[in-house]
């Protein structure tokens, strides 16, 4: 194997100490959001049957984020905006019965969720929830409602660190 000097050793820690360094732009963040808050996803109090979409649209949500649905005795679906706007539940994108149900929006757009017990839907309990485009998300990630829980996930972390080691230890044995 071929031996580095001190001198391009030195360039080439320095080289990936910047490159590591920069790796914090890359790194992705998404929200949780808790539909319905304390109360979860219950069927809207008859003077209130607009409670979720007034909800959905005081908050920004973007690509990556999810939405959780906690429930009991009830279900969630994820539906087509003509089935949405009949309450239609026979044909759902997405299903859940669990009591603890977690969508992650994985585009931009508007996705449209009902509940899956007859009459629940037609009482209110829907919501329109619009993801935004990339070209309308701030970079300051402004807007983000309390409603939501931060959770932060980095898409390149581990494994820049794990590249990162696997190249000084290469470095190192070289040196040596």
């Amino acid at each position: 194997m071929a031996s580095f000097s001190k001198s391009s050793t030195t360039v080439l820690i320095g080289f990936l100490f910047t490159v590591f360094c920069s790796l914090h732009n890359f790194s992705v963040s998404s929200f949780e959001f808790e539909v319905g808050g304390t109360n979860g996803w219950v069927v809207p109090p008859a003077n209130d049957s607009k409670i979720y979409n007034d909800w959905a649209s005081e908050n920004r949500f973007q690509v990556g984020d999810t939405v959780r649905f906690r429930y009991r005795k009830d279900s969630v679906m994820e539906v087509n905006e003509t089935d949405y706007k009949r309450c239609n539940s026979s044909h759902p994108n997405f299903f859940s019965n669990n009591g603890n149900s977690v969508f992650r929006l994985n585009q931009p757009g508007p996705f449209y969720f009902i509940s899956g017990v007859s009459g629940h839907c037609e009482k209110g309990q829907r919501m329109i929830v619009k993801v935004m485009s990339l070209e309308e998300e701030s970079p300051s990630g402004g807007g983000r409602s309390s409603s939501g829980s931060h959770v932060a996930v980095s898409s390149l972390g581990v494994s820049a660190l794990v590249f990162l080691q696997f190249v000084l230890s290469f470095v190192a044995s070289n040196v040596i």
